[in-house]
């Protein structure tokens, strides 16, 4: 069997201010479940499931907490059409308050911009079609 990534979790502090923005970035999050544990989930085309919960790792890893300092070893990178989308959608989220790291630039690869969830999770907003799910 082939290895397959299936499921992207994002451990956060704050559950709504989390799903507005993903909800802003585009995504069709649905709501968490009245009386519900503090998690949701949203399966895109590609197949990925991205998880966002206040209560995964600090439940079940007793060494774990929560990243400091403004660095970061990953990125989540979103496929959101051609350029003029990259912009758009930059433009959306920083005039909303989110940080912005990148402006949209047209980097050695895509054409992408960066920017942060309420988190500090840094995510990537691109127009390269090989992040595409149809690809």
């Amino acid at each position: 069997m082939e290895l397959q990534l299936s499921m992207v979790v994002l451990e956060v502090a704050d559950l709504e201010a989390s799903l507005r923005f993903y909800r802003r970035l585009g995504l069709e999050i649905p709501e968490v479940a009245p009386g519900g544990r503090p998690v949701v989930a949203h399966r895109m085309g590609s197949g990925v499931t991205l998880l966002i919960t206040t209560s995964f790792a600090s439940v079940y890893d007793p060494t774990w907490s929560r990243p400091a300092g403004g660095g970061y070893s990953q990125m989540l990178e979103f496929y959101v059409g051609d350029d003029a989308v990259v912009d758009s959608r930059w433009a959306e989220l920083v005039d909303a308050g989110y940080v912005g790291r990148m402006p949209p630039t047209q980097t050695f690869g895509p054409y992408a911009a960066i920017v942060e969830d309420p988190d500090g999770n840094v995510v990537l907003l691109t127009s390269d079609e090989a992040a595409s799910p149809d690809a």
